[in-house]
């Protein structure tokens, strides 16, 4: 049996579970940090020309990644291409820490904690599709 105190217990966690305003808060409050940061900030301010459709677009992306919604429709590889001469592999890592901390802040713990390892796959991978390049491996061998 259980008492009134253990169902409370169980059933009361701080922060918000994933749902599409708990997506649009989130994002909103990221980005807020990500513009404030000396490394990325300037980064964004320049790419972004429109930050309410960027939220937009993050909510979207955000939820079709945990929701399964679809209604992101974009391609997240190209949009860094974009950018490419500009970013480094180390603000993939900064944009992860604030990521991180944004999400423990807002969000349950179980939320948080898919929302982090979805977002380092993802960074790994756009990570992976912007700087690694095998034909430039100095350690490989070169035809005799």
């Amino acid at each position: 049996m259980y008492s009134r105190s253990m169902i409370e217990a169980d059933t009361v966690m701080t922060g918000e579970a994933i749902t599409e305003p708990a997506l649009r808060r989130l994002v909103e409050e990221f980005y807020t940090r990500v513009r404030a940061d000396p490394t990325l900030g300037p980064v964004f301010e320049d790419a972004v020309e429109d930050w309410p459709e960027h939220f937009d677009t993050l909510a979207a992306f955000w939820s079709s990644v945990t929701l399964a919604s679809r209604r992101y429709k974009g391609n997240p590889m190209l949009v860094h291409m974009r950018q490419g001469s500009r970013i480094t592999p180390d603000m993939f890592d900064r944009w992860l820490h604030i990521w991180d901390e944004t999400t423990a802040d807002l969000m349950r713990p179980d939320a948080a904690a898919l929302l982090q390892d979805r977002a380092a796959r993802i960074a790994e991978s756009l990570k992976l599709g912007l700087f690694f390049r095998p034909d430039r491996n100095p350690l490989r061998a070169r035809p005799g």
